[in-house]
């Protein structure tokens, strides 16, 4: 769990950043502006075909709705974590899982009596559609996961009691949607990163490998590797505006980074995937122009 607590004022003064957090900027801030050239450019875009899996018919206040789950190799996967492992993740409520999604336009059609309806295509990885046509907890996650998605896109209010049709895998047509070809750019590594008034202990905790990586313009993520740690119990997380600490859990770690961005401390989660990881997502406050 994020804890919103601000450090001492002194140590996120900018001119105390050694070389590596200055460089660390640097990069981060070039970063930005190619991710979002990318996000304006048609260049950096791919018109997919979805193929059809399943439908789902669900209403709104407006009618009938049908969801088409498609699939496509051209998404990419969600993590790979045993159902196990996700529904720990789920029961604890952390944010480390996403499943990614093409979520399409809406588009009118007529049900099988002839009256208008709405259906929405949303489109999932195709290796990951295989593995959840074996998986009733998997399907039943992506449903609800896609039919949230659309109601956040277009400030809808689905009803959430939804049944699969048995003998028809869409409805309508399924149209191409376009999809962002460039990956997210990584950031830098900074698992030598040290803070200026602190050098680099010959004994003591370890300091983790830390990478940071931009999701979006306006979202930082952070991943830090614990290959000692069995989960996060005894694990303390500070985040200020511009600094993560990272401390407890038998002494075995500690992780003191400056962060040379304005991050939103109450908006920020994290979770600790099951592969020895802690994930960290930190909206930002201010995005570089």
């Amino acid at each position: 769990m994020a804890d919103s607590k601000l450090l001492a004022p002194e140590l996120n003064e900018a001119e105390t950043m050694s070389h590596e957090t200055a460089r660390f900027e640097e990069l981060l801030l070039q970063a930005s502006k190619e991710l979002q050239q990318a996000q304006t450019s048609r260049s950096e875009s791919t018109q997919i075909q979805p193929q059809p899996g399943f439908c789902i018919k669900t209403n709104s206040s407006e009618g009938k709705v049908f969801i088409n789950i498609c699939h496509s190799p051209s998404i990419p996967p969600p993590a790979d974590l045993t159902e196990d492992e996700l529904l720990q993740m789920l029961e604890e409520d952390q944010a480390g899982f996403r499943i990614p999604m093409s979520l399409g336009e809406p588009h009118a059609e007529l049900d099988a009596k002839g009256q208008g309806c709405t259906a929405y295509d949303v489109a999932v990885n195709s290796d990951f559609y295989r593995r959840m046509q074996n998986s009733d907890f998997l399907r039943e996650l992506v449903i609800t996961i896609a039919r949230e998605g659309l109601e956040d896109k277009y400030s809808l209010q689905l009803n959430p009691e939804c049944r699969v049709l048995k003998n028809r895998p869409f409805m309508g047509s399924i149209s191409q949607q376009n999809i962002r070809s460039q990956q997210r750019p990584r950031i830098q590594e900074l698992g030598n990163l040290y803070t200026p008034d602190s050098p680099r202990p010959e004994k003591g905790p370890e300091k983790p490998h830390l990478n940071l990586w931009l999701e979006a313009p306006d979202l930082l993520l952070a991943e830090i590797d614990l290959p000692k740690l069995d989960g996060a119990l005894g694990l303390s997380l500070e985040i200020g505006e511009n600094r993560l600490v990272m401390g407890g859990a038998q002494q075995l770690y500690y992780l003191d980074a400056c962060i040379p961005l304005r991050i939103n401390c109450d908006e920020s989660k994290a979770a600790f995937h099951q592969k020895r990881k802690l994930m960290v997502a930190m909206p930002l406050l201010l995005v570089p122009s």
